[in-house]
C-alpha cells in the first residue's frame, strides 16, 4: 500500500484508541449527546482499524517467517517458503478488504425511499411497460422483506400506469435501488400490435432518498438577534411600562418573530425561539421538496427513448444496462425481481471508480 494510505490508517487507529479511553471518561458518560456522537464515530471506523490491525499482524509473521526461511536447514526451508507464500496472499487479501473500507460511503445508503415511475415515449406500451416496472420492484422488495406503500398512482386505460409513487422501507434500501435511476427503454411487441412489428417505448425511474423527519432544530445563538421592547398589547401596568417583550431575528433566513404575551422576558423569549424554530423547519421541509423535485430531473432526463441507461428487449430475453455495457440473457429472472445480477456488477463499478479515485489522490 501506498504509504499516505499507511499514513491514513494509521491515524484512524489512533484516532479509534482516543476515542475508546474518551467513551470511559466520566464527563463524556454524563454528556450523552457527546457519548453517542463519539460512539458512532467508534463504530463506523471500527471495521477499518481492526483490518488494519490485522494486516499489521500478518506483516509481522511474514518479517518472522523470511526470518526462519534464511536460518532453517534445507530439508525445513521448502515448509517454510509454503507457509511464506500463504501468508503473502493472506496480505494482499487484507490490503483490498482495507481498500474497500476506505472507500467513501453514499450517506444515503441506508436510508429508505421514493420509487417514482413515469410512463415517457410510447404512450400505451409504455404504461403498461411502467406496470412491469412497478411489478419488478415488488417483488424484488418482497425478497427483501422491505414495507411497500403506493403513495400515488396514475392507471392507464390499458391497465399500466402513467406514473406511480412507492414508499419503501427496510435495511438498505437506496444501496441497492439507487442504480435504478435513469430512463429504461423495452423493445416488445405491444399487446394492441396486430402486425406482430417490434416497439420501442421507454419509462422514466426516479430513487430519491427519504428525507429525515425534523422535530426539532439547534439553533446556534450567534445567528440570532435579539431585540426587547415595552409591548404595547394589554396585560396591565407591569407589562406596559417593562421592556418584557422580545423579537428574534434569524439572521441566515431574515425570519423575525415576537412575542408579548407572557410579562416575563425570559418566559417571552423561549416563546419566540419555539415559534422561530418552527418556522425554520418549515422552511427546510419547502427546500427539502423542491430538492427532491430538481433531483428526479436530473435522475430522468426527459424520458426519451435516446436517454436510456437500461434496455429490455422480450423477444431475445436479453437486458442491457448501457451504463458498463453489460448484457445478460436472463430478461425473466431479472423481471421476477432478481435484479442482482446488474446491481452487484454495477456496485463493484462504481468501486472500482472510487478505488481509482482514492488511490490517485492518496
Amino acid at each position: 500500500m501506498k504509504d499516505t494510505i499507511i499514513e491514513k490508517l494509521q491515524a484512524m487507529s489512533k484516532r479509534y484508541d482516543t476515542i475508546q479511553v474518551s467513551l470511559s471518561d466520566e464527563s463524556v458518560i454524563a454528556d450523552q449527546k457527546k457519548f453517542q456522537h463519539l460512539s458512532k464515530e467508534l463504530h463506523a471506523m471500527a471495521p477499518t482499524v481492526l483490518a488494519y490491525r490485522q494486516y499489521l499482524q500478518t506483516q509481522d509473521s511474514i518479517e518472522q517467517t523470511r526470518l526462519m526461511s534464511a536460518e532453517a536447514e534445507l530439508d525445513m526451508r521448502a515448509l517454510v517458503e509454503d507457509e511464506l507464500r500463504d501468508l503473502e496472499q493472506v496480505m494482499l487479501q487484507q490490503e483490498s478488504e482495507i481498500m474497500t473500507l476506505l472507500l467513501p460511503k453514499d450517506p444515503d445508503d441506508d436510508k429508505n425511499i421514493y420509487l417514482e415511475i413515469r410512463a415517457g415515449t410510447g404512450g400505451d406500451e409504455a404504461a403498461l411497460f411502467a406496470g412491469d416496472l412497478l411489478r419488478m420492484y415488488h417483488l424484488l422488495a418482497q425478497q427483501k422483506r422491505w414495507k411497500w406503500q403506493v403513495v400515488q398512482a396514475n392507471e392507464s386505460e390499458q391497465g399500466g400506469f402513467k406514473e406511480v409513487v412507492v414508499h419503501i422501507t427496510g435495511q438498505h434500501v437506496y444501496a441497492h435501488m439507487k442504480y435504478e435511476s435513469g430512463t429504461h427503454r423495452v423493445q416488445r411487441v405491444p399487446v394492441t400490435e396486430s402486425q406482430g412489428r417490434i416497439h420501442t417505448s421507454a419509462c422514466t425511474v426516479a430513487i430519491l432518498p427519504e428525507v429525515e423527519e425534523v422535530d426539532a432544530i439547534e439553533l446556534d445563538p450567534s445567528t440570532i438577534k435579539m431585540d426587547t421592547f415595552r409591548s404595547s398589547g394589554a396585560g396591565g401596568q407591569h407589562v406596559n411600562t417593562t421592556d418584557s417583550a422580545v423579537r428574534l431575528t434569524h439572521i441566515p433566513t431574515g425570519v423575525v418573530v415576537e412575542c408579548q404575551d407572557e410579562r416575563s422576558q425570559h418566559k417571552n423569549r423561549a416563546r419566540a425561539m419555539g415559534v422561530l424554530q418552527a418556522k425554520i423547519v418549515a422552511i427546510q421541509r419547502e427546500q427539502q421538496v423542491a430538492e427532491r423535485a430538481e433531483q428526479r430531473r436530473i435522475q430522468v432526463g426527459s424520458g426519451d427513448r435516446s436517454e436510456r441507461i437500461r434496455t429490455y428487449n422480450f423477444p431475445q430475453g436479453r437486458i442491457t444496462d448501457h451504463r458498463i455495457n453489460l448484457t445478460l440473457y436472463k430478461l425473466d429472472q431479472v423481471l421476477s425481481g432478481e435484479l442482482h445480477w446488474l446491481v452487484e456488477p454495477l456496485t463493484q463499478e462504481d468501486q472500482a471508480s472510487k478505488m481509482a479515485s482514492l488511490q490517485g489522490g492518496l
